[in-house]
C-alpha cells in the first residue's frame, strides 16, 4: 500500500468519525424539532423519530396561549442592544490600552483581566443590590447595564489593535486626524474579524442568558425567551408537544445566527485561541 493510499484511507476514516460525532451532537436538536410536530400522546409512546403526521397545533398553542411575541421582542432588544454597546466599549477601551500610554495602564488592564477569573455566582448578590438601589429592578435595562463592559472583549480587541502598526496612527495624526477619527476610520475596519467574533459570542451569550432575567425580572410580560420557556413549561407540564415547539422557537434565532455567521464563528474561535 502506497503512502498516498494510506493518506486517503486515513482521511476517509477521519471524515467518517467526524460525521458520526456531528450526527450524535445533532440528534437532540433533531429530536426536539420532530417532536414539536407530534401530538403529546405520540411523543410519550416514542414510536419513531419522524412523526406519523406533521401537525402545527403545538405552535398554534404556543402562539395563542402565551405572549411569545413579547418575550421574543424582549430578547431581541436586550441581546442586540447589549451586543452593540459591548462592541463599542470593548473596541474603544482596547484602542486606549493598545495605543496610549498613561499612568497605571498595566495595573488597570490586569485588574480588568482579573475580573474574568471571578465566578459570576460570587457577584450575584452585590449585583442584585446595586440594580435594586439604582431603580432598575424589573426593568429590561437591568439586563443591559451590567453587561455593557466586558473584560474578554477589551482583552480581545486590545490584542488585535496592538498588532496594528503605530505608524498608521502617527501618519493620521500628522494629517490632522483626531483620536476618535483614527479609531473609527482606521482601527475599527482593521479589527473587523475580532469585532465579528465578539458580536457573535456576545449575542449568543445574552440570548441564552437565564440567570440574569431570573434575578432581575419579575413580571411575565418582561421575561426573555429562556426564562419564559421555563415559565411556559411549568404551566403546561403535560403538553410535551407545546413545550418542544416553544423550545424550537427559542433555538430558531440562535440557529439562524450561527448558520449565517458560521465562518466568522469558527474564525473567532481560532483567532481567540491564537491571541
Amino acid at each position: 500500500m502506497t503512502l498516498s493510499q494510506r493518506r486517503k484511507i486515513s482521511h476517509f476514516i477521519i471524515i467518517v468519525v467526524m460525521l458520526g460525532i456531528g450526527i450524535l451532537f445533532m440528534m437532540p436538536y433533531v429530536w426536539m424539532i420532530m417532536n414539536s410536530f407530534k401530538a403529546s400522546v405520540e411523543i410519550m409512546k416514542g414510536v419513531s423519530l419522524l412523526p406519523q403526521k406533521f401537525i402545527w397545533d403545538n405552535y398554534v398553542t404556543v402562539a395563542t396561549g402565551a405572549p411569545i411575541l413579547t418575550w421574543f421582542n424582549n430578547s431581541v432588544i436586550v441581546s442586540v442592544l447589549t451586543t452593540l454597546i459591548v462592541l463599542f466599549t470593548s473596541s474603544l477601551a482596547g484602542y486606549v490600552f493598545a495605543k496610549f500610554d498613561f499612568r497605571g495602564k498595566n495595573m488597570i488592564f490586569w485588574f480588568i483581566l482579573a475580573t474574568m477569573m471571578v465566578p459570576s455566582q460570587t457577584t450575584m448578590i452585590p449585583s442584585f443590590l446595586l440594580i435594586e438601589t439604582i431603580g432598575l429592578y424589573n426593568n429590561l435595562a437591568a439586563l443591559v447595564v451590567p453587561s455593557m463592559v466586558g473584560g474578554f472583549g477589551i482583552y480581545l480587541c486590545r490584542q488585535f489593535i496592538e498588532d496594528i502598526p503605530s505608524s498608521l496612527c502617527e501618519a493620521a495624526c500628522i494629517d490632522g486626524a483626531r483620536n476618535l477619527y483614527i479609531y473609527w476610520r482606521i482601527i475599527v475596519p482593521l479589527i473587523m474579524p475580532a469585532i465579528s467574533a465578539l458580536a457573535i459570542f456576545t449575542f449568543l451569550a445574552k440570548w441564552n442568558d437565564y440567570l440574569g432575567p431570573l434575578l432581575y425580572l419579575n413580571d411575565t410580560d418582561k421575561m426573555t425567551m429562556p426564562l419564559a420557556l421555563r415559565f411556559f413549561s411549568s404551566q403546561r407540564k403535560s403538553d410535551v408537544g407545546a413545550i418542544m415547539a416553544a423550545s424550537a422557537m427559542v433555538m430558531l434565532p440562535v440557529t439562524i445566527v450561527f448558520l449565517a455567521f458560521q465562518k466568522q464563528f469558527i474564525k473567532g474561535i481560532a483567532i481567540t485561541g491564537m491571541k
